[in-house]
Parts: structure tokens; C-alpha cells; sequence
């Protein structure tokens, strides 16, 4: 970097909206930007958005969308994390672990214990790094037509208060994924 440059650190700015327009901005105009169409499963959008502009453009995002959900016999609701995009040209920046550290430090505010996210087994290794812990257990949701699938993806959780450990038991999704 020049004298005359100076390094302008990444800021995370609540978005008013997130469409398929600004997901093409961060991940391309792809048939399967996430990789996980071959799973065959309809999805929720997020109702909060969190993104980071670079420029005048996008280049990473997280939604967030609030949960009804069992674990065991207790029926309670978390918080869904999910969309979390970065564009490959700002990967490995640091910009997933800001643009989601954004989405639960708002989740925090919103009253569940815990934060929970579905993602591919690649990417379990780097929420880990971010402070996720990888479920052992089978988590079901729902399908349209009534359906009750296995979700095939990873799930992975992080509590949102300090003394919030995950409960055992099975756990449910009263709801489609998000």
C-alpha cells in the first residue's frame, strides 16, 4: 500500500432488502449458487439482512429468520442464520465471520437462546472457526405437501446468551429451512 492509500476496514450495514438481484451481485447469476439444489428442498427467505458493500457493490451477506422449533419435549424458537454469501473475489477477508458476527449480535436482541444454521460439509470447518458447534443428532423440517424430511445438510448451533448449552434431544423444525 502507498503512503497515499489508506485501508478502509469493512463495515456491516443492516439491509433494507435482499433479492435475488443482490444475491446475483455477491455469488454470479447461477443455477445453484449455494450447492444445495440437488437436496431438493424449498426454502424460507430470511426477514433481517446484513451485508457488506465494497465500493458501491455487495459482496457478502446473512440473513436471519426467527424459528419454531423442538428439541427433546421442550418447544421453543431460535434463530435462523442462513443466506451467508461472499463473493469469490473477497473470500478469505475475514467478511463471513463480520457479516455474521452483525446478524447475532441482532439476533441477541430478538430472544431466543441459541442461533441455528444448515450448511454444506465443507463449510462446517470454517463455522467452527467462527464459534458453531456441529449437531450429532438428526434435525427434521418441513417440506410442501405436508412432508417431514431428515434435513440432509450439517446443522450447526451457537448459543446467543452466555449459559445458553444446547438441550438434548431430537429436534424438529416446525417450519420449512431458512
Amino acid at each position: 500500500m502507498s503512503e497515499n492509500q489508506s485501508f478502509v476496514a469493512p463495515t456491516v450495514v443492516r439491509l433494507s432488502r435482499y433479492t435475488n438481484t443482490e444475491q446475483e451481485e455477491i455469488l454470479g447469476d447461477g443455477d445453484d449458487p449455494f450447492g444445495v439444489a440437488a437436496d431438493g428442498l424449498t426454502w424460507l427467505p430470511k426477514e433481517e439482512h446484513f451485508g457488506i458493500r465494497h465500493g458501491d457493490r455487495l459482496v457478502a451477506h446473512a440473513g436471519l429468520r426467527r424459528l419454531p422449533v423442538a428439541i427433546g419435549d421442550a418447544e421453543t424458537e431460535v434463530m435462523g442464520v442462513g443466506g451467508v454469501a461472499v463473493a469469490p473475489d473477497m473470500q478469505g477477508q475475514g467478511l463471513a465471520r463480520l457479516v455474521v458476527a452483525a446478524a447475532l449480535d441482532h439476533a441477541r436482541t430478538m430472544g431466543p437462546q441459541h442461533a441455528l444454521l444448515f450448511c454444506r460439509p465443507p463449510l462446517v470447518p470454517l463455522y467452527q472457526r467462527l464459534g458453531w458447534h456441529a449437531l450429532d443428532e438428526d434435525v427434521l423440517v418441513e417440506q410442501p405437501a405436508n412432508r417431514l424430511v431428515t434435513m440432509p445438510l450439517r446443522t450447526m448451533v451457537t448459543p446467543l446468551r452466555d449459559n445458553a448449552p444446547w438441550p438434548s434431544g431430537a429436534v424438529r423444525l416446525f417450519s420449512l429451512p431458512m
